[in-house]
C-alpha cells in the first residue's frame, strides 16, 4: 500500500422541482467538503440517489466536476445497476476520464444468488470493461441488494483479477462481519459505510470509509478516519438518521448546513422528510454537537 485511502464523502444529489439534477450545487458541496479534507468525493452512491442517476446524467455531472476543477483522482464513481452492460457503459466513462475508483454493488434485482452467480457477474463486468479495468471497490451493502458478499467470494474476484479488485466498502452495519473482512483481506483497501464502526475499523486496518454524514460533517468524520478515535456524537446521530428514511434524512442536514431547501428534494420513489421530521433531526444534531462539545 502506497497512501491510506481516508474519507470519500459519499456525496448527495441536489434536484429542482421537476426533477432535474441541480449541478452547481453539487459541485460546491463537493468543493466544500474536499476543502475539509476529504480526499475524494463519491458520486452517485446510495446517498447520491445512483440507483436513479441515468448514464448521461452520470456523464454530466462528472463533466461537470472536471471542469469546475475538481481532478480526476479525487472522484469515485458508484455504478448500482443489475445489467452487465449498463454496469460496464456506467464504469467505463469514469474510468477513462481517470476516475479514482469505481464503487460496484452486486446486483439487486434477482434474489437468493449464491457466490458461483455473483462471481459470473462481476467477471463478465470486467470483461467487458477489458483493459479499462481497475479500481474496483467491491460494494457490501446487503440491506439493498439482499446479498451479502462472502468473504470466500472476495477472495475468488481478488485472486481471479488482482489488478482490477482494489478493495472493498462495508455498508452492512455488521461489525462480526467487519472484524472477519479486515482480518481476510486487510491487505485490500477495507472503507466502512457505518459511521458508528469506523474508528474500531481504523485501529484494525480499516483504510477509511466512504460516509454520508461527511456531508454535513466532514470534519468529525475525517477525524474518526484519520485517527481511529472514537467520537460518540458522530455515533449517537446514526441513531438519529436512522429513524428516517436515511437518504432524505442526509439532505436535510445538508439542506440546513447550506441553507439552500432546494436539497430536500429527493427523486421518486423516495420522498422528502416532512417538516416535524426535519426539526427532530436538527434539534438532535444541536443537542449532541453542542452537548459533547461543552
Amino acid at each position: 500500500m502506497t497512501s491510506r485511502f481516508g474519507l470519500s464523502v459519499a456525496l448527495a444529489t441536489p434536484f429542482d422541482a421537476s426533477g432535474q439534477i441541480l449541478i452547481p450545487p453539487m459541485v460546491a458541496l463537493a468543493r466544500s467538503c474536499l476543502a475539509q479534507g476529504c480526499g475524494s468525493v463519491t458520486l452517485f452512491g446510495t446517498t447520491g440517489e445512483g440507483a436513479s442517476v441515468g448514464t448521461q446524467e452520470r456523464r454530466a455531472v462528472t463533466e461537470a466536476m472536471l471542469a469546475a476543477g475538481i481532478a480526476p483522482h479525487q472522484l469515485v464513481a458508484g455504478v448500482l445497476v443489475d445489467a452487465v452492460e449498463d454496469a460496464a457503459e456506467q464504469a467505463r466513462h469514469a474510468l477513462q476520464r481517470g476516475a479514482r475508483n469505481i464503487l460496484l454493488a452486486p446486483p439487486s434485482y434477482f434474489k437468493n444468488v449464491g457466490d458461483d452467480g455473483l462471481f459470473g457477474w462481476f467477471s463478465a463486468v470486467f470483461a467487458a470493461l477489458g483493459p479499462l479495468a481497475r479500481g474496483v471497490l467491491l460494494y457490501n451493502i446487503p440491506s439493498v441488494t439482499t446479498v451479502q458478499l462472502s468473504l470466500g467470494l472476495i477472495g475468488r474476484l481478488r485472486q481471479a483479477f488482482p489488478d482490477v479488485v482494489a478493495g472493498v466498502k462495508d455498508s452492512g452495519g455488521d461489525w462480526t462481519y467487519s472484524e472477519a473482512l479486515l482480518g481476510a483481506h486487510g491487505d485490500l483497501v477495507i472503507l466502512i459505510g457505518d459511521e458508528r464502526h469506523l474508528a474500531r475499523a481504523v485501529r484494525i486496518g480499516g483504510q477509511g470509509a466512504i460516509s454520508g454524514m461527511a456531508n454535513f460533517a466532514a470534519g468529525e468524520v475525517l477525524a474518526m478516519a484519520q485517527t481511529g478515535h472514537d467520537d460518540a456524537r458522530v455515533e449517537r446521530f446514526v441513531l438519529e438518521l436512522l429513524k428516517h428514511p436515511v437518504i432524505p434524512a442526509v439532505k436535510v442536514m445538508v439542506a440546513r448546513k447550506t441553507g439552500d431547501e432546494r436539497w430536500l428534494a429527493v427523486r421518486p420513489p423516495l420522498e422528502p422528510i416532512a417538516a416535524p421530521g426535519r426539526q427532530q433531526l436538527g434539534a438532535a444534531y444541536d443537542t449532541l454537537f453542542a452537548a459533547a462539545a461543552a
